[in-house]
Order: structure tokens, then sequence, then C-alpha cells
């Protein structure tokens, strides 16, 4: 009798090939793609509506098998894990509109207040590191959920905190939970869609994210012109609540291992008991073990080109986090600025990370299809990290600028381009990155996502820590120009993914988890 282990043996899946090969997105040219490979009938892989582009993975003819989920509830499930993706940031940067009142309240410098959103901000890359191998072992529903209530309950408490050490205690178990749909945002997406989608439901995702640092004080701020400061985080707890009423009112389970049989795949009695985990529990077995799990997002990163693309994370996206956190504390002073004219500076970033969504949502697109075309409809991962060159001119001048803007007392208008110009660039580069992992590792979304995560906040959090005190000592021309040059030396990175990527894939292999 095959065990499970036996029948997985004998499945082949099409993103494996083309993680080794390239993706062949096209019929035009998947004879010669797959012709060494006699166990792959041509004729009876599935396509998508326009009958050219090869569906992958190729759905099975399960009706639970997410794939075939209506077009629906697919965008429906990527609206929910968007929105509670943007919930963290949001949150967490509150804090950065909050301290000048709650410094004055608690009768403490802005400076000591920023520890509790430095904290915040190490707690979300924290937080990463449990979410990803939780999902595995527990399942993605079930985590999504407890990890989401308890984020509204932390919410709560920070709202009604008397003290600053009650505060820091609660910023920091907030962040920690908050962080799920972050963390294991692409592991949805890669579970529900194809992999012709993966570049415009990251660009949605991903939007969700750099939105939330911006969107979060802009409102805050407008909110604390008249109100006291604990309305923001109330307001933020509601935002938390209803991200768990969705959750609970449309949310499913959509792990699904499609190389079991259908007749021995888990049958689906209950979404209530999906929900809390239960039903996921009772069938151990065919999931990874815990300590499988936790080892997981060590194996990721000891692949070279996640390693690289961590690195290229915290050279060029740690600089939004500190600065963001950091900024109301230069303009108030320079400009005169209250929080009234602080929340309207925060349009900026607003409207340029709309832009960058915009232009991100045809370029990567593009990019595919020229890709595609010149090289007989393969795609190498690789070729995800073309927006990364488009976005560097927009990194790089929008730090350096902003610093000149900072030390000589520009317009204040100018210190609000450069600032779109850096947020603008960070939009586009971010989601080549995220593609790019994913293509290379399909079989470990979650895990290779997790340490981008993680790089971006855990950064941001030691650029918060020192920012202030930096800019004091150094000037901000120096400051912020070395964050340019560091945008600079990480379009190194690039060349080196581009140039031997692709060999540093086939010389590691691929992440052998028993599940994926």
């Amino acid at each position: 009798m095959s065990t499970t282990a036996d029948i997985r043996e004998h499945v082949i899946e099409l993103d494996q090939l083309g993680e080794c090969k390239g993706s062949i997105v096209a019929t035009d040219y998947l004879a010669s793609g797959l012709k060494e490979r006699e166990d792959i009938e041509v004729t009876s892989l599935k396509t998508a509506s326009d009958g050219h582009t090869i569906l992958v993975p190729q759905p099975t003819d399960d009706p639970n098998d997410p794939l075939n989920w209506s077009s629906l509830r697919k965008h429906l499930l990527l609206f929910i894990i968007s929105y509670t993706a943007f919930l963290p940031d949001s949150g967490s940067a509150i804090g950065a509109i909050a301290l000048v009142p709650q410094s004055q309240q608690w009768d403490m410098p802005p400076d000591d207040v920023l520890r509790a959103q430095a904290g915040s901000a190490a707690m979300l890359g924290v937080g990463c590191l449990f979410v990803v191998a939780f999902s595995v072992y527990f399942g993605r529903l079930p985590v999504l959920f407890w990890f989401t209530l308890l984020a509204f309950l932390t919410a709560v408490w920070s709202a009604v905190v008397d003290s600053f050490n009650s505060f820091f205690i609660a910023r920091m178990f907030n962040a920690f939970f908050s962080t799920v749909a972050q963390a294991g945002g692409l592991m949805f997406i890669k579970d529900v869609f194809f992999f012709h989608e993966y570049a415009r439901m990251i660009n949605v995702w991903g939007f969700a994210i750099i939105l939330a640092p911006y969107l979060g004080p802009c409102l805050a701020a407008f909110m604390l012109s008249t109100q006291e400061w604990s309305l923001a985080f109330w307001v933020y707890a509601i935002e938390v609540g209803v991200a768990v009423i969705v959750i609970v009112t449309w949310m499913d389970e959509t792990y699904y291992d499609r190389q079991i049989p259908i007749g021995l795949q888990p049958p689906g009695k209950s979404r209530f008991m999906r929900l809390i985990g239960a039903e996921q529990f009772q069938f151990r077995h065919l999931r990874s073990t815990f300590r499988e799990a936790m080892l997981r997002p060590i194996q990721a990163l000891l692949k070279v080109p996640v390693f690289l693309s961590t690195l290229y994370y915290i050279a060029t996206f740690s600089w939004a986090v500190g600065t963001n956190s950091t900024l109301a504390v230069f303009l108030i002073p320079l400009y005169g600025f209250e929080l009234k004219q602080i929340g309207f500076f925060y349009f900026t970033p607003i409207v340029a990370a709309l832009l960058g969504n915009f232009a991100g949502y045809w370029l990567h697109d593009l990019i595919v299809k020229l890709y595609t075309k010149r090289h007989q409809g393969h795609l190498e991962p690789e070729a995800r990290l073309w927006a990364g060159w488009i976005a560097t001119p927009f990194l790089i001048s929008g730090l350096v600028l902003l610093g000149f803007c900072l030390q000589r007392s520009y317009h204040y208008m100018l210190t609000s381009v450069a600032w779109g110009l850096y947020v603008f660039g960070t939009m586009i580069a971010t989601v080549g990155v995220d593609a790019y992992v994913l293509d290379s590792y399909p079989e470990g979304p979650g895990e290779v996502i997790m340490w981008l995560t993680a790089a971006r906040t855990v950064g941001g959090f030691l650029i918060t820590l020192f920012e202030v005190r930096w800019v004091q000592r150094s000037g901000a021309e120096v400051s912020f120009g070395i964050q340019g040059g560091s945008c600079a030396v990480a379009s190194v990175i690039l060349l080196i993914l581009q140039m031997y990527g692709k060999r540093l894939r086939a010389w590691q292999g691929p992440l052998l988890f028993k599940t994926k």
C-alpha cells in the first residue's frame, strides 16, 4: 500500500520545474521546454481563459482546491489579507505623532517616548519569525484568526493605559501579534493565485504595507490636533476589530497539498473548526512536525539569493521606517508645523505610494512580457529584479535631497517632493524583490517573505533608535547622504543576483520541505 510520502515522490509540479529551468508561461513554447519530460503530457495541461497562458501550479479537479475558487472569493481573500497587513505599520506609526502629546503628559523627552515606537517596529520583525512557522504547523487560518484577535485586545490595551511603562508593554505585544498578515500574506497569495498573477497581487498587498505607515499617522495627526492622543489608538483598535470580524465572516483555510490525491485529501467539515484550528490539528500526520516547521525559516535564510535579498531590503527599505518614525521631530522645529500641518504633510507619501502602485501594476507585467518574448516564453526569477534598477534613482535622489532640505531649510514643498521620490522608489523595488524570492522558492513563500519583512522592521527599529541623535551630531546632509549611498551600494546586490542568481539556485537546490 502506498504511503503519502510515496505518492508525493511521483507528483510533478510546474513551479518546481520552473525553479530550475525557468518558468514556461506560454503554450507556444511548452513543447520545447518540456521535451525531456516524458511524464508530462503537454495537451493535458490547463490554461487560463485566454487559452495561451499555462496555469502554474496546475489546479486539481477538486472543488476544494483554493486554485479553483471563484475570482470573487479569491479577490475578497486578497482584500482581507491586504487590509489586515495594513494594520501593524499603521498602528505602529501612530506613535510617531502621539509622542509629542505623550511626552507632555508623562513629562518625558520625546526621544525617550520614541523608545516605544522603536520597540514596536522591532517586535513586528520578531513576530514574523513565529507567524510563518506556526502557520505551517497549525494552519494558515487559525494563526491569522488568533493573532489578529490578540492584536485587537492589545490595541485596546494601548488606548486605555495611563503610564509609559504600560503603554510600552502594550505596544510590544500588539506589534508581535499584528504582523500576521504582513509576514504570512505571501503564503495566502501563493495558495490561491497562479504564477502569472503573482506580481499584480503582490502589488496590491505590498501597496497596503507601503501605505500603512503614512496613512495611519496622517489621520492621527488630524485627530490629535483637537483630541486626546488616546483617540487615535481607539480608532486603531476599531480597525483591528473590523479585521477580526471579516476574518471570522469570510476567510477560510487556504493550505492545500495538491501532491495528495483527491481521495486522500482531509475532508472539510466545519469552517468554524478550521477557524480555531481544531480541524487542521486532526490531520497532523499530513503536515510538518513542530520541529520541522520551526527550522523552515532557517533553511530559507541559508539560501544565498534569500540572504542577499534580505540585505537589499535592509540597505534600502529600513530608512523608510526610521524616517517615518522621526520626521515629525525634524519638521516641527524646522517649519513651525503643528499637528494639523504634519497631517497634511503625510499626504505626500500617500500620493507617492498610490503612484507607485499604479506604475507597478503595469511595470511588472511589462517586464515579464518583454523578457518572455525575448527568451522563447521562459521567465527566470532574476528578470523580476529589473524593477529594482528603475527604482534605484528614485531611492537615492529622494534621500539625498531630503538631507539637503532638512539641513539647509529648503521650502517644505521641496522636502515633500524628496520624501515622495523615495517612497515611490520603495513601492517599485519591494514588489520586484518580493516577486523574485517567490519565483525562486515557490515551495516556501512564507519563509522567504518573512525574512524580508523582518529585515525592514528590525532595520527600521535600529535606525529609529539613533536617527535623531545621528542627524543632530553629523547633520542631515551627512546622515541622509549615507542613507542614499546605502541604496546605491545595494544595487550591487541586484547585479550579483542577476548575474549569478540562477547558478546559485541550481547549486543550492530547492527548499526541501515536507509540505509546501
